[in-house]
């Protein structure tokens, strides 16, 4: 009996890795005869499992999506909630755990059933992924999926929306994307009011149904959507915006300048060009000198010349000082 149960138990994790199996290949692989594989893919429906058979040369055996979930011992929102967490980690959210959660997820979404499968593959497919830190502040998987489906079935949403100074307001949008930086997520959509694209911060958004009516599609603001956000969050959103030549290689650069401080875009193999911004050229400066690279300003001329007078004020300040005892 116990060899019985381990085999079931090889049987369906073959049948969760692979989308078909021919009878002789699950034979050969569990080392038992056809005619036990055909019993034992009998015991798995008597258990719940919808294995799907097919005859003929081309024939064989495969797992589907049955009207209820296998007995995986999971609610609903539970099973949403694993698929979304594998689908973070396979992306390279967690270190060391990327290939095991990929397989994972695999085997989760072959038998997850049609209405739970949608939620999923709404929240995979409007999602547009930015690489970056594994950090930032909670985000409601509820709202997640909520966006993802009114980005899917092209439905306005209203909600309301706290700036980043706290002012509140209440917004109409047609959403077209999520954008996620690993820190952050974003809803990129058509703010109806004020009839040009925005970029709402998920954590500060509070939906308030009912949502409709449905939107024809609109032209997205950018072919990659995860360089305009980027581009939004860390140099359109601040009134001082500057351009500097790292002297670095990009990806040193980009070691220690996050997507949503900065966007950089390579000049060749040593150099890379650095867009960010901030409240005043004073504080943009200053980020730019505590990066550690030496750096060329390209503009505007006024962060130039503040640079030069801080040179300036640096020298002076080492002036008449006694040389340091070795």
């Amino acid at each position: 009996m116990l060899e019985t149960s381990a085999r079931l138990l090889r049987l369906l994790s073959l049948l969760q890795t692979h989308r078909d199996w021919s009878g002789p290949d699950l034979a050969e692989e569990l080392g038992v005869t056809a005619r036990t594989v055909r019993r034992d893919v009998d015991r798995l429906r008597e258990l719940g499992y919808p294995v799907h058979s097919t005859s003929g040369t081309a024939g064989g055996y495969q797992l589907g999506a049955g009207a209820q979930l296998p007995p995986l011992l999971l609610e609903d929102e539970e099973a949403v909630a694993v698929a979304v967490g594998l689908r973070g980690a396979a992306g390279g959210g967690i270190e060391g755990i990327t290939d095991a959660s990929a397989r994972a997820l695999a085997k989760l979404e072959q038998v997850l059933p049609h209405r739970l499968r949608r939620r999923v593959g709404a929240l995979s497919e409007f999602t547009v992924s930015v690489a970056g830190p594994h950090y930032g502040p909670a985000v409601d998987s509820a709202v997640l999926t909520e966006l993802a489906h009114a980005c899917r079935d092209h439905e306005r949403l209203r909600f309301r929306y706290e700036t980043h100074d706290g002012t509140p307001s209440q917004r109409t949008v047609e959403p077209h994307r999520l954008v996620t930086t690993h820190r952050r997520w974003y809803l990129v959509g058509w703010d109806v009011d004020r009839s040009d694209w925005r970029t709402f911060r998920v954590d500060r958004i509070t939906l308030t149904p009912p949502h409709g009516p449905r939107f024809a599609p609109r032209t997205p603001p950018a072919e990659d959507l995860a360089v305009w956000v980027s581009e939004g969050v860390s140099t359109r959103v601040y009134p001082a915006r500057v351009t500097v030549l790292v002297r670095a290689p990009m990806e040193r650069a980009a070691e220690r300048i996050s997507l949503t401080s900065g966007t950089l875009e390579p000049v060749d193999e040593e150099t890379c060009l650095l867009r960010t911004g901030g409240p005043t050229l004073e504080m943009v400066a200053v980020h730019v000198l505590m990066l550690g690279f030496d750096f060329e300003v390209r503009e505007p001329e006024e962060l130039r010349a503040y640079v030069g007078a801080l040179r300036d004020r640096l020298s002076r300040s080492l002036e008449g000082r006694a040389t340091p005892r070795i």
